[in-house]
């Protein structure tokens, strides 16, 4: 209904009815996720809730920098435009017609990834969230190539770098402070698989998932992905909007011990995540037959594209077996693996899986690569099996 005062409001309040204080209004339709923080809203997902080819909307993770635009609260698109500005030698200003009526509609099955997932693992530990394994989905986008827009923008030989933008509501309410800002090299904004989307397993994009239009840019950390979304600039220079800076969504340029203090200047940005793997059955602590075979399956994913090999252990890693491995739908979406294991005598016995990419490089077994933000932990997932 309408509100007479709407205009009094002050900036990034909303009404009572639709307060999002304790996050339980904004997480009706969720399943089985656990809650991390209600403000920003952050959830994960058991790893055994995450066995779809393609994740549905009520399992996948929530990860919130701000607070949930009205605009995506009301689910109403109407006049909504996105800005492509900067180095591009014709800004453009599109609706979400215009992007369906100018530029090939496509659908992919992409991966998205907190950078922060597999935090929980560090020793010590860092701040942020303490995801284990579960801040991680592949979902099916629609939209149209994040490409195809730039290069009818015509982007310049001086471009370096994207700026993304969105509106959503800074934690403090002001609506003149940047919530994120994140960007990407321009030669990784102009490959084939990044999408502008609109729509997210044949269904508008949810309020909590960047309503009505968001960046899909997978093999990067998912803050790249622009929820929201606004605007592109393209630059000049490295983007320097919120959380480029500083520990946010970056490493250090050499090895450091564990509880390092490194200096801002040594720090270099986030880009390709690494290969994981995930085993999504059997749940862990699940009762296994002995001397019968238990298929165990997951999935495995890289931030360079395909993964080569999946193989797992079932004695702490001392010898291994292939698992069958499917290839991917698309490039950037996860692939299928699985494997029967036949356990030998009763007991409690560790499933170890252990990706590896195209380029050879494997998940290692313990957390690798300690920085002071704990991302890009590709530690080996385990499960346990009770053989009887």
């Amino acid at each position: 209904m309408a509100i007479p005062f709407e205009r009094n409001l002050p900036a990034g309040f909303v009404p009572v009815a639709l307060a999002q204080d304790s996050g339980e209004e904004l997480m009706s339709g969720k399943s089985g996720l656990t809650l991390l923080s209600d403000k920003p809203l952050n959830a994960e997902t058991p790893a055994h809730l995450l066995d779809d080819d393609v994740t549905p909307y009520e399992q996948m993770f929530v990860r919130m920098n701000g607070l949930v635009p009205q605009t995506a609260l009301d689910m109403n698109p109407e006049g909504w435009k996105v800005v492509i500005d900067g180095e591009v030698k014709t800004p453009l200003e599109l609706t979400i017609d215009d992007l369906k009526s100018r530029f090939e509609t496509v659908t992919r099955r992409l991966v998205v990834e907190c950078g922060g997932n597999g935090r929980a693992y560090f020793h010590p530990g860092t701040s942020g969230n303490q995801w284990t394994m579960g801040a991680v989905a592949c979902p099916e986008w629609t939209g149209v190539r994040l490409k195809d827009v730039l290069e009818a923008a015509g982007v310049k030989p001086s471009a370096v770098y994207t700026g993304h933008y969105g509106n959503d509501v800074h934690l403090s309410g002001d609506d003149e402070k940047e919530v994120i800002s994140r960007g990407v090299p321009i030669e990784k904004a102009l490959e084939e698989d990044g999408l502008i989307a609109w729509a997210m397993n044949g269904q508008p994009i949810p309020a909590l998932h960047g309503f009505p239009l968001r960046l899909v840019i997978p093999g990067y950390p998912g803050s790249v992905s622009q929820k929201y979304l606004t605007r592109i600039w393209v630059r000049d220079q490295v983007h320097d909007g919120a959380k480029m800076g500083g520990d946010s969504y970056r490493l250090p340029a050499y090895p450091v011990a564990p509880g390092t203090e490194v200096p801002e200047e040594d720090m270099q940005i986030l880009t390709v995540m690494p290969v994981k793997s995930l085993i999504t059955f059997p749940q862990t602590g699940a009762p296994a037959p002995v001397g019968q075979p238990t298929e165990v399956r997951g999935h495995a994913w890289a931030g360079n594209g395909d993964v080569k090999a999946v193989h797992v252990s079932t004695d702490f890693g001392q010898t291994w077996i292939e698992a069958q491995l499917d290839p991917a739908h698309n490039r950037f979406a996860w692939q299928r693996w699985r494997a029967n294991l036949t356990l030998p005598e009763k007991g409690y016995y560790e499933v170890w899986a252990r990706a590896t990419d195209m380029n050879g490089v494997s998940q290692p077994p313990v957390s690798p690569g300690w920085n002071p933000r704990g991302y890009a932990n590709n530690i080996q997932h385990r499960i346990a099996l009770i053989a009887g």
